[in-house]
């Protein structure tokens, strides 16, 4: 601030002292001023024909009337605040250096103090959101219009209203508009990826309204941001910092520009009917560009032009690889260690069973993260009651089980014989589901260890002659030996019974018969 106006005695106690022949030095230490304040009010006063003694009737107002609305003898030349307050935006510049500049052009111009008092009395006359300094390249202000443009169903000739997206750089006001079907997350996702394409790159800070696709908890010291929207942020090198609820001022600069669509796009636009959002997006496209190069009223330039000096260089590059879009999802691990994710199941490490995970889904992955650490991650499966396991999740004993397939089961069994490997895929072949003859194959492969690869063999060989293809007739045989015993041959008399006193053959039936008969 500049230093307040001298009071009127000390004005007095000057011009006497310096009528009395007093230095301006010595004056400045006997009033309490500096010498060049002395100097000031002392031409002051001359350019005001006044000299000591003043009148007898000259009172303080008077007085300070005549001293101070007089512009004094210099007319020292005043800075360009255009100038300034676009070189303001710049990084690092400040106003102290721009004064510096000044002085190195105009060495008897203003004051710092004076210098900065001008510029702050001229921002007072600019609109809020111009009157806010924005460092190029540091903020993104976003939102949505409260005007909806409509679109024309084709078919049925219903009127659908979609909503219009509004990105503005805080350094140069370069917008950007776009019609989106709703305000829901993956249009809001999408709006912004075509507005860092649009500007070419990202600001430091995005600034958005307090939406619910954007942020979770509208808080003025802790917001909430959603999930997939801090992803995309941290992707671009960018942070969130949403406006406060209820103060439009901290997003003063969407807000004009948002106005300046709905006057300059909306309006321009609401004679004609469009059927497509593609259609209403590429009128809305030509009307931005010729709104971006339209000069300013209070600036005299254009958007554009501040957009290529001050934002463009200051922008981050975009990222080689473009954003996915992913969404979040909150689930507890069952006993069977999996997830159940948009109808599908996903294993996870079987230590985490009945913990709370987070699974991300984009249009080919699943990934599941448990505290912020990925665990599983998965190809994302089509339609529905997929299954997706993999053998690092399962405990051993059921990794061990899960390596087991039909035909490493039939091949192992034939390294003990034909009769055997035959004998398994039969036993396989007869379930509903292969699975289900797993335990009894493994059971017979353990049978071969007990009583050997031969006795197996043979075992197996008239198991498959009997047409008994399962487990207990293996280890039937073998336990009562019938294994030693040989096969007789197709077609060969009938085998003799065995002689053994619980067998009483076919002659004990036929005896009986005819007792009775007598």
């Amino acid at each position: 601030m500049p230093a307040k106006r001298l009071l009127m005695r000390k004005l007095r106690k000057v011009l006497q002292l310096k009528h009395e022949g007093f230095r301006h030095r010595d004056i400045g230490r006997a009033c309490g001023m500096s010498a060049g304040s002395v100097s000031r009010y002392l031409d002051r006063a001359r350019a005001a024909g006044l000299t000591w003694p003043l009148p007898d009737d000259l009172d303080d107002g008077t007085l300070e009337s005549r001293v101070f609305s007089c512009p004094g003898p210099d007319h020292r030349p005043r800075p360009d605040l255009v100038h300034l307050h676009q070189e303001l935006r710049r990084p690092g510049v400040t106003l102290a250096l721009l004064w510096q500049e000044y002085r190195a052009v105009h060495a008897a111009g203003y004051s710092y103090s004076q210098f900065c008092e001008i510029y702050r009395r001229w921002t007072k006359k600019l609109t809020p959101s111009m009157r806010q300094v924005h460092r190029a390249g540091e903020n993104t202000f976003l939102d949505y219009a409260g005007q909806r443009p409509r679109l024309i169903d084709p078919k049925s000739g219903e009127v659908v209203p979609v909503e219009l997206f509004v990105g503005v750089l805080g350094a140069s006001s370069y917008t950007y508009a776009e019609a989106t079907m709703s305000q829901k997350l993956p249009d809001w996702i999408g709006a912004h990826t075509r507005m860092l394409t649009f500007f070419g790159g990202s600001t430091e800070i995005w600034v958005p309204d307090n939406l619910k696709s954007g942020i979770t908890l509208a808080c003025r010291y802790e917001p909430g941001v959603n999930r997939t929207y801090q992803e995309m942020a941290s992707h671009h090198g960018a942070v969130v910092v949403p406006a406060r609820a209820r103060r439009p001022k901290d997003k003063a600069k969407v807000e004009s520009a948002v106005l300046v669509a709905e006057r300059w796009i909306l309006a321009a636009l609401r004679d004609r009917t469009f059927f497509t959002l593609g259609a209403l997006n590429a009128a809305i496209r030509e009307l931005l560009d010729a709104l971006n190069r339209r000069p300013m009223q209070k600036l005299g330039v254009s958007r554009r032009e501040l957009f290529e000096r001050l934002d463009r260089p200051a922008l981050k590059p975009l990222p080689a690889d473009r954003y996915e879009m992913a969404t979040w999802k909150t689930c507890r691990v069952n006993i069977d260690y999996h997830v159940e994710v948009e109808r599908n199941v996903y294993s996870v490490p079987y230590q985490l069973v009945r913990e709370s995970v987070e699974a991300r889904l984009t249009t080919s992955m699943v990934e599941v993260f448990f505290k912020n650490k990925r665990v599983a991650s998965h190809r994302r499966a089509l339609g529905r009651g997929r299954v997706s396991t993999q053998l690092a999740h399962m405990p051993r004993s059921h990794r061990a089980h899960a390596e087991w397939t039909p035909s490493r089961l039939i091949r192992w069994a034939e390294k003990t014989g034909p009769a055997t490997g035959h004998l398994v895929a039969e036993i396989l072949r007869h379930k509903v589901h292969p699975e289900q003859g797993y335990r009894s194959c493994l059971g017979i492969m353990r049978l071969g260890r007990r009583y050997g690869d031969a006795r197996l063999e043979a075992a197996s060989a008239r198991a498959t002659r009997l047409g008994a293809f399962t487990y207990q007739t293996v280890k039937n045989i073998l336990s009562a030996g019938l294994d030693r015993v040989a096969l007789e041959d197709d077609g060969s008399a009938p085998a003799q019974g065995l002689a053994h006193d619980n067998i009483r053959g076919a002659t004990y039936y036929v005896a009986r018969q005819e007792d009775h008969e007598c």
